[in-house]
């Protein structure tokens, strides 16, 4: 490891171990060597980067021990992507490169999270790959994982540790676009209802500050409640029928962070009122409950989906165990918009109001292998193929 990269990775050590922030290295200096489609990804990204810990990394040997920490599996979202995890897995245990793929999940609970993981690298797991249930509290674990030989690599949830790889997407930059979308929608105008995920969830405060830019620059922009729907269905009607109960004066549009566009629209109908503006995720029961009630279903969004999400982690998670070196200790991935107009180009006939386990596949692969090397000092073929990823609709 160069002498700049353990400065900078010490500087941040002390810092997350303290009180400070950590001393993250610019942006720019990092990303240098990224091809363009790569670096857009990163504009006003609230992560931190730092070079990657894993430059001199030495993996364990076949047959791995895959080990995925879980923070939160009480949602459809979160079900589909440890399954398409362990599909994956399911496909090196077959070609005996790995062992075993097991699973934890703190069920919210950070002090349980912290100790499964270190019952993971005390079983003598070949890597971790989580969700991290707080941005700071799992850091000294991730240390420790990192000390005993262990990559750790996070999807949906960055974290302070400069010894984590964390696969990301700019949810600032979404928060920001998705709010974006209601401003064009609503010509500047109008009350706006905001649905978050679980309170202190770490993309909750990055998707919040996007949003916050856009509302700042359009003062006709009015936010009647801030509610958490905790990115599950039954949740987040609740409070938006809460929300909706209290508030009797017009909402426009609701901004949501998740998967739960359906159940809001649904809130909406029960209530009796105008059929909002919808940001958040596109999944199959939505596209279902469109394709059924086309005029009480306006959305403007993305496509923030488990599986394409779950494979990223896995391909550099793989990549990781098969010696190759991040660069940087954050990998960001893409996340496609989905336009109102376009509805019709993600539904599938399986996709019915009630398909909530069903959430759409890019019809192309979002980070080709072309890109993906570009994040890998020393990249080589993995074996991944996009084309082998089931559809929607299969096995449904």
């Amino acid at each position: 490891m160069s002498t700049l990269r353990k400065s900078l990775i010490a500087a941040a050590a002390v810092a997350f171990a303290g009180a400070a922030a950590p001393a993250f290295a610019a942006g720019d200096d990092l990303i240098a060597s990224l091809p363009d489609p790569l670096k857009a990804l990163y504009v006003d990204a609230s992560q931190g980067l730092l070079p990657s810990a894993y430059d001199s990394f030495t993996p364990k040997a076949k047959p791995w021990k895959w080990c995925h920490s879980e923070s939160y599996q009480g949602n459809p979202w979160r079900v589909s992507l440890t399954a398409e995890l362990k599909r994956l897995v399911d496909g090196l245990i077959a070609k005996g490169d790995a062992a075993s793929f097991e699973v934890s999940d703190s069920n919210g609970d950070v002090s349980q999270q912290i100790n499964q993981i270190r019952a993971f690298i005390e079983s003598g797991c070949s890597i971790i790959t989580s969700i991290p249930g707080s941005s700071t509290g799992l850091d000294e674990v991730i240390k420790a994982a990192y000390d005993a030989g262990i990559p750790f690599v996070t999807i949906s949830s960055y974290v302070t540790s400069p010894y984590a790889i964390n696969v990301d997407s700019n949810y600032s930059r979404w928060g920001l676009e998705m709010m974006e979308a209601i401003a064009k929608s609503l010509d500047g105008k109008g009350s706006i209802l905001l649905v978050e995920g679980i309170a202190g969830a770490p993309i909750v405060a990055m998707e919040r500050e996007g949003a916050e830019k856009i509302l700042a620059q359009n003062p006709g922009l009015t936010v009647s409640r801030s509610v958490n729907g905790n990115w599950t269905a039954n949740v987040t009607k609740t409070v938006v029928l809460q929300a909706l109960a209290t508030n009797p004066a017009p909402i426009d549009a609701v901004w949501t962070t998740g998967s739960e566009a359906r159940v809001v629209a649904e809130a909406f109908a029960e209530a009796g009122r105008p059929a909002p503006v919808i940001t958040g995720s596109i999944t199959g029961d939505s596209l279902g409950y469109w394709k059924a009630n086309p005029d009480k279903f306006r959305f403007e969004g993305h496509a923030v989906l488990p599986g394409w999400n779950a494979q990223a982690l896995f391909r550099v998670g793989l990549r990781i165990l098969e010696g190759q070196k991040p660069k940087l200790n954050v990998i960001m991935i893409p996340i496609p918009a989905v336009a109102g107009a376009d509805l019709g180009k993600w539904y599938q006939d399986c996709m019915t109001p009630d398909s909530v386990s069903v959430f759409p596949v890019p019809p192309t692969d979002p980070m080709p292998e072309e890109l993906m090397d570009a994040y890998f000092t020393n990249p080589a073929p993995t074996g991944f193929d996009y084309s082998q990823v089931p559809g929607a609709c299969a096995a449904k």
